[in-house]
């Protein structure tokens, strides 16, 4: 898909790029690499997706709110880009699911984040490594948590 295809597909789904809620830069370059700190379900208006998944939520909910936080995670790079060109691949992708004890379907979830990355910049750039695992709470209950890494051109 065309990059800015995905703004156009979502576009009433992508929030403003969020700003800090603690002492951190959403977005850090080094080198050619850009590190993008935990983004959580962002909504437009600036409501979040919340919920634990396996209790609260089921996981077709929680794989939504990747998909949102994924989206929130795009906002970011291309408010601080101009542009989502900048991003030659995804490198690292870390997912957290605020999950029940018993839920075990983390990967899934996070899908929702990684299917997004590979619809804007396809399987072999847009898919990199990753860990999705579970966790007993995140920041005011959202369902999930993101952070990236990605290689620049």
């Amino acid at each position: 898909m065309l990059l800015d295809k995905v703004f156009e597909k979502y576009a009433d789904r992508i929030p403003e790029a969020p700003k800090p809620a603690g002492v951190y830069k959403p977005l850090v370059v080094t080198g050619n690499m850009a590190f993008i700190s935990g983004h959580g379900p962002y909504q437009p208006g600036g409501t979040l997706i919340c919920g634990r998944v396996g209790s609260e939520v089921d996981l077709a909910y929680g794989k939504d709110a990747a998909l949102q936080t994924g989206l929130a995670i795009l906002a970011t790079l291309k408010a601080h880009f101009g542009t989502l060109t900048k991003v030659k691949r995804v490198i690292k992708v870390l997912g957290m699911v605020n999950a029940d004890l018993d839920f075990k379907q983390h990967p899934k979830v996070i899908n929702g984040c990684s299917e997004l990355f590979e619809e804007v910049w396809g399987n072999e750039n847009g898919v990199g490594s990753r860990s999705a695992v579970g966790f007993g709470s995140l920041p005011d209950n959202i369902s999930v948590e993101i952070e990236v890494q990605v290689e620049l051109h």
